[in-house]
């Protein structure tokens, strides 16, 4: 056994051997080190080698899906060695005749089945890159072959982390190369996806061609697309990487569809996870976009939704396709309601039918099919109705027509041949129906006669023996035998009960015995056993056979069930959440009325709190707009200045994405990318500081962002000296108004900025209202024209819990720090400056006038009624401060 061990594992030598003994999948020697200490299971030992001891340790097999889960998370690969022969067989051959074990399949992060571990909401990506020297764009291809999804691309360089950013790749195959995949290939191990390194042979796009024509039996790929050579030398390395992993077979794959990256809106890792569009900055779907958007019901329609999200459409008839869907379900309140509960009876049917197609199925994956066939058609029927009444939306038209494709017969079928109650693997057997073969029925009233017999013999054995305790039992190693305690084990040893009874083995309390009679019948039961459970394997792969024949029809079900399930789920939100449906078009508008956050009002309302202020955007760049395309947002901090930056990015990603939005009108113009810049962080694996990272971030936009983006800015500068985050944020906000032209929203808390205005005829000033009231700043969390006279920093920190003599000392310092030379200093610079000094000379003091000091402006300004004790003394602080300034 251990010979037949190295061999196997000498094949597979990158892998964790799973090696199956019984019910058990053992590993030995590194390997079992390796995995002993990842899953913190007990080391063994058993037999030696070489003189030395082997150690072993093992997992049982009906709970292997939670160990593969953790050792794939840690980064390692398992290959799953099955036994491919029958026990029997191994011993009619003989003298020291092993049982035939093979590699059954390779399981890697990207190439799971199991829905045990897989996420239900999300697709499983395995993505492949390839390069060519004379081509300058890189080939990239995924597939997710737990459901068939297979797609190319080409992408340029430059673009390929937003491009592994959309995707979530949890595995990305690449050559083994020294070009730009190589130098990348370090950034792409951080995004998280396992990176398996293959030999270049793999990614000829010659071979590539030839892979993808013999897999999907033509002799053109025109049909599908054309195909450029890295794609082509993408998707054939693809392919032969799924046939490694799946020991020579494929599952069932859509014909691969070639995107360009024009067709959806571009989003880079860093903007999506400051707008937290799949997840929450804490790495969990909660508080997410699509947490608060999703109510889908089935796998498959949040898997879709989820894909929708992550590459909104750049065409804006495709969007209002998608927008006819989902008006059509907000309109029809019945048919909503109809669809929504055929489809929360319906299974999934990409994953099942993946499974079987690999040989991985069982009887319930059968069933699954065979349910989700009966409410398709039900679905089917309600929208032949509707479409009675009025023309269906294409998208829903064509979907309509996929789920009246006939395969009545096929879940008439299934639903004949498998009983009520089915287990989830076949060779656990008892799943095909009474009646629906004979052979099977009169094989099981055999198997099951004899088992009424035993209980007979039972009886019989207690009453000869006068042994009320004794027992008829039955395991894997003796079968069926007779089990009594040690003194009652004496008695049957004895004559004349010794004749009847042969002792088989002893225990420590007990002796197990057989009779000739007992093991005739243990074999006639055995033997009635294994042929039901060869019948019903028959019939089982008579099942599968059938739906694999209807292979492409169900794929097509599949996908027609997940559109209508993404169009009732948004209109569901949209009718519960008061959206509207936007205006999507190819102009440069950007006009959101009444706008608001769909994570944070969906968090007030589930909280049961205050309301959410909605808000107004503008930033069209169109003719007949006011031209004002740059939004600078100032306020204090708390008031929401971030929100309203996020809400209107998001706002732009569901509208593309085919959704109503949180907004009372939205008139949207196509954008091709969107940048957000949002928060700080810091990434101590590059050696990034926080400012760095910021600098880095905005880089790209500066860089990258064209007429057609819409860009977010949040506190840029403000991570390094005042001076220094003043000059950046300047340039910067000059740079997107004269050289990127785009539709942009820049907060800041550097109020010099404002004076932009008046000499950037496309930049306009907003700014979040608060309120002071006896002391206290109440946040109206109210966007409108102006700027923001001061940060409120300091009331801020007071609603934190400062200590109350920090807040009095931190009033005073800001008082004299304003007053201060370097304050008079910094006026003088801002002056003297190209970009303020038409609004400085507005600000001369004609001749004669006499302006009046600091603290005599204060002391007008103070109201000595309303002072309380407190504020009278935090006041005579300030007054001290403007003296001595």
């Amino acid at each position: 056994m251990i010979a037949q061990y190295l061999e196997i594992k000498a094949a597979n030598p990158a892998s964790l051997l799973f090696y199956r003994m019984g019910d058990f999948y053992e590993l030995f020697f590194d390997d079992a080190e390796t995995a002993s200490r990842a899953l913190g299971i007990a080391l063994t030992k058993r037999g030696k080698h070489l003189g030395q001891d082997i150690p072993m340790c093992g997992v049982p097999i009906h709970a292997a899906g939670d160990y593969l889960n953790k050792l794939i998370r840690l980064g390692h690969r398992i290959a799953v060695c099955e036994q491919t022969e029958d026990p029997a067989e191994a011993r009619k051959r003989g003298g020291k005749a092993v049982v035939r074990r093979e590699v059954v399949r390779l399981v890697t992060a990207g190439t799971l089945t199991e829905d045990t571990l897989l996420s239900a909401t999300r697709n499983n990506y395995l993505a492949a890159l390839a390069e060519i020297r004379s081509e300058p764009l890189l080939g990239v291809a995924w597939v997710d072959i737990s459901t068939g999804t297979f797609a190319v691309t080409s992408v340029d360089p430059q673009l390929l982390s937003s491009e592994m950013a959309r995707l979530e790749p949890s595995e990305i195959i690449i050559a083994d190369a020294t070009g730009p995949l190589g130098a990348m290939a370090a950034e792409l191990a951080r995004s998280g996806a396992v990176l398996t390194p293959l030999p270049p042979s793999h990614f000829d796009s010659a071979a590539g061609e030839v892979r993808l024509k013999q897999h999907f039996a033509v002799h053109a790929l025109e049909a599908f697309g054309a195909f450029s050579r890295p794609e082509l030398a993408a998707a054939g390395a693809l392919l032969d990487y799924v046939k490694l992993t799946q020991a020579g077979r494929l599952p069932l794959l859509e014909a691969p569809r070639r995107r360009t990256a024009a067709s959806h809106m571009l989003i880079d890792q860093a903007s999506r996870a400051n707008l937290e569009i799949a997840r929450s900055l804490s790495g969990s779907r909660q508080g997410s976009l699509i947490d608060a958007l999703d109510l889908t019901a089935t796998p498959a329609g949040a898997r879709l939704l989820a894909e929708r999200l992550a590459a909104p459409l750049t065409d804006a008839s495709e969007i209002d396709d998608r927008l006819d869907a989902v008006t059509l379900f907000c309109e029809d309140q019945t048919l909503r309601r109809d669809s929504r509960a055929a489809l929360a009876r319906a299974p999934d049917i990409r994953r099942p039918l993946a499974r079987l197609s690999l040989g991985r199925g069982g009887p319930r994956d059968l069933a699954a099919i065979g349910v989700a066939i009966a409410r398709a058609g039900e679905i089917a029927q309600r929208l032949g109705r509707s479409q009675g009444l009025a023309p269906l939306p294409g998208e829903i038209e064509g979907a309509r027509l996929a789920l009246a494709h006939d395969l009545s017969a096929l879940a008439l079928l299934i639903e004949r041949a498998l009983g009520d109650e089915v287990p989830a693997m076949a060779r656990d057997g008892g799943f095909v129906r009474e009646g629906f073969d004979a052979e099977i029925d009169e094989s099981r009233r055999l198997r099951d006669d004899s088992r009424r017999v035993i209980a007979g013999l039972e009886s019989r054995y207690a009453e000869m023996a006068a042994l009320k305790s004794l027992k008829i039992k039955h395991n894997n190693v003796l079968g069926y035998f007779i089990e009594v305690s040690q003194p009652n084990g004496q008695k049957l040893l004895a004559p004349p009960l010794a004749a009847t009874f042969v002792h088989r083995q002893t225990m420590a309390n007990v002796m197990r015995f057989t009779t000739v009679e007992l093991s005739d019948l243990d074999q006639r039961i055995v033997r009635a056993g294994e042929k039901v459970l060869a019948l019903e394997l028959q019939v089982f792969s008579r099942l599968v056979e059938a739906v694999i024949r209807e292979g492409e029809a169900l794929e097509a079900m599949a996908s027609a069930l997940a559109t209508i399930d993404v169009a009732q789920g948004l209109a569901e939100r949209a009718v519960s959440g008061r959206w509207c449906r936007p205006k999507v078009d190819s102009s440069l508008n950007f006009r959101i009325v009444g706008g608001r956050h769909p994570v944070v009002e969906a968090a007030l309302r589930r909280d049961g709190g205050q309301s959410f202020v909605p808000n107004d955007c503008d930033l069209s760049a169109a003719p007949d707009s006011a031209g004002r395309h740059v939004w600078l947002v100032t306020g204090p901090n708390m008031a929401g200045k971030s929100t309203f930056l996020r809400q209107n990015a998001l706002i732009a990603i569901l509208a593309q994405a085919g959704s109503y939005v949180p907004a009372e009108a939205a008139h949207i113009g196509i954008a091709d990318r969107l940048f957000s810049r949002v928060g700080a962080a810091d990434d101590l694996a590059r050696g990034r500081s926080t400012f760095m990272v910021e600098m880095v971030e905005t880089a790209a936009i500066l860089n990258q962002a064209g007429e057609r983006s819409l860009v977010i800015l949040d506190e840029i500068g403000r991570g390094t000296a005042t001076f220094d985050g003043l000059s950046i944020a300047w340039a910067a906000v000059e740079h997107l108004h004269d050289v990127n032209r785009c539709r942009a929203l820049f907060a800041t808390h550097f109020h010099e900025l404002t004076a932009l205005s008046a000499r950037l005829p496309h930049l306009a000033n907003v700014t979040v209202k608060v309120k002071e009231w006896q002391g206290e700043v109440v946040f109206l969390h109210e966007v409108g024209p102006g700027a923001a006279d001061r940060s409120y920093g300091i009331q801020v920190a007071k609603l934190a819990g400062l200590p109350r003599p920090v807040i009095a000392r931190a009033t005073a310092i800001l008082a004299v720090l304003e007053k201060s030379e370097r304050g008079r200093a910094a006026t003088v610079l801002v002056d003297d400056l190209p970009l303020f000094a038409a609004v400085a000379s507005e600000r001369q003091v004609p001749a004669g006038v006499e302006v009046p000091r600091p603290v005599e402006e204060r002391l007008a300004a103070i109201r000595a009624d309303e002072l309380t004790p407190r504020q009278a003394l935090e006041l005579i602080y300030e007054l001290k401060a403007l003296l001595e300034a």
